[in-house]
């Protein structure tokens, strides 16, 4: 119930119309289908058209929306059990919580009966993160940690060398000797766009490594601890003095298109980024990039953990809508979607990565991905809150808060982290505000201790 309760703020939210789930009226099925508009999940809607064909009557509808929108539209609908959608696109943070509330279908029963899926496929970790009792209640799609994409030409022509191992400090003195300002090239891109899937996931693990926490172990708010105050001020400087041009509204997408655009020379960000920056359609610097583990200070790792996944709303519809439902999931995350996005695109660098086993045992693909296949899987292997951590915390997550309240609170967090970062107001006021919001949310976990 307080889980619930605490949804309460996003549930405001209005929501836009759209058509009915499995609403034609005709015999025929409508899909309606949310996902979040990345580079891998527009390939997949250019490829729907495949399945639609193969499934004669069922049609698929996607409403495909920035990340932020994405995910209060999809809450707010999930939680209410609106109907407005058959499948929705939700990530590691949400599945196990959603689960617990009896918010998803099992996908265990739809799992066993297609043997040729082969759910053991999965990476473990990835599969386990979507779980819960056991049971998978979402599928993923890409899985990814983070790490730090840097222009080895520039390296070089800086006379810098990556360590294996790099760290915060030693990223920071790289960004400043390779800032210039009159090529229009950035030191490095860090998001600073406003929201808790935006900037608060690189900055998180930034604080981690540093020694900071969220919460201490008996729930007490840590946002205007040294260590927390020495993260934000780490990031916000580094931002402002050698990241982007309009770093505050800067996220994973802009971050992106600068640095493929050859306008940064380091970013740190999702493993996913690699298969956008060595996609020859798409930037201009193909085969420059190196990619090295998330950078550390306290910590053996910083890297996080995150799966966007595929699952479906339990709300009240007729078995043909969450058979048909289950039949598109499967054909989006089955051992073959890779194989179609090679074939439709010529490009393996545009397959979703962190997943299947069997994706890194195709030799086009491990080819095509030497440069950031084996660091995308130490990344995700090495993806463990208790190496990513200095001291015990009460959450699971690495690069969010594991509890419904951190939708409202991380928002409202990177707001204030956002503001710092465009000078409207100094860090340490970012903090106290920010330490204001954290313990109304800690005291309310102290109340049922």
């Amino acid at each position: 119930m307080r889980k619930a309760a605490a949804l309460l703020g996003v549930l405001l939210l209005t929501l836009t119309g759209c058509a009915g789930a499995g609403a034609l009226g005709t015999g025929d099925r409508t899909l309606v289908v949310a996902i979040v508009a990345n580079p891998q999940m527009k390939d997949a809607i250019e490829l729907s058209g495949e399945f639609e064909k193969a499934n004669p009557g069922v049609t698929l509808k996607f409403v495909s929306l920035p990340e932020n929108q994405a995910r209060a539209k999809i809450t707010a609908s999930t939680a209410t059990e609106g109907g407005e959608f058959d499948v929705v696109m939700i990530s590691n943070y949400e599945a196990p919580q959603w689960a617990a509330n009896g918010w998803l279908e099992n996908l265990g029963p739809h799992i066993a009966a297609n043997p040729s899926y082969n759910a053991d496929d999965f990476i473990p970790s990835i599969k386990e993160s979507l779980s819960h009792n056991g049971s998978l209640y979402a599928v993923p799609f890409y899985g990814e940690s983070s790490f730090l994409a840097y222009r080895k030409d520039l390296f070089e022509q800086a006379g810098i060398s990556m360590p294996a191992k790099p760290t915060w400090t030693q990223i920071a003195e790289y960004a400043a000797k390779l800032d210039d300002k009159a090529k229009g090239i950035a030191g490095i891109c860090l998001r600073g766009k406003p929201g808790w899937g935006e900037s608060l996931a690189p900055f998180t693990t930034v604080a981690n490594t540093f020694g900071a926490q969220w919460f201490d172990k008996d729930w007490n708010a840590k946002l205007t601890s040294p260590e927390f105050k020495a993260a934000a001020e780490f990031y916000v400087n580094l931002v402002r003095n050698h990241g982007e041009v309009g770093a505050s509204s800067a996220g994973f997408s802009e971050c992106g298109t600068r640095y493929t655009q050859g306008q940064a020379a380091m970013w740190y960000d999702a493993t996913v980024m690699a298969g956008t920056n060595e996609d020859p359609s798409a930037s201009k610097v193909v085969g420059k990039s190196g990619y090295a583990p998330a950078p550390v200070e306290k910590t053996q790792s910083s890297g996080w953990l995150y799966t966007w996944a595929l699952a479906i709303p339990k709300v009240a519809k007729d078995a043909k809508d969450t058979a048909a439902a289950w039949k598109f999931m499967a054909w989006m995350t089955d051992k073959a979607y890779v194989q179609r996005v090679a074939k439709e695109f010529g490009d393996w660098n545009r397959v979703p990565p962190g997943v299947r086993k069997s994706t890194y045992d195709i030799p086009q693909y491990r080819e095509a991905a030497k440069a950031y296949a084996q660091p995308t899987l130490d990344g995700i292997a090495d993806a463990d809150q208790r190496k990513a951590m200095v001291n015990p915390v009460p959450y699971p997550g690495i690069q969010f808060v594991g509890i419904p309240e951190f939708q409202d609170l991380g928002t409202r967090v990177s707001q204030q982290l956002s503001a710092a970062i465009a000078g409207q107001i100094t860090v340490d006021e970012a903090l106290e505000q920010s330490q204001e919001y954290a313990q109304t949310v800690g005291k309310s976990y102290q109340e049922v201790q």
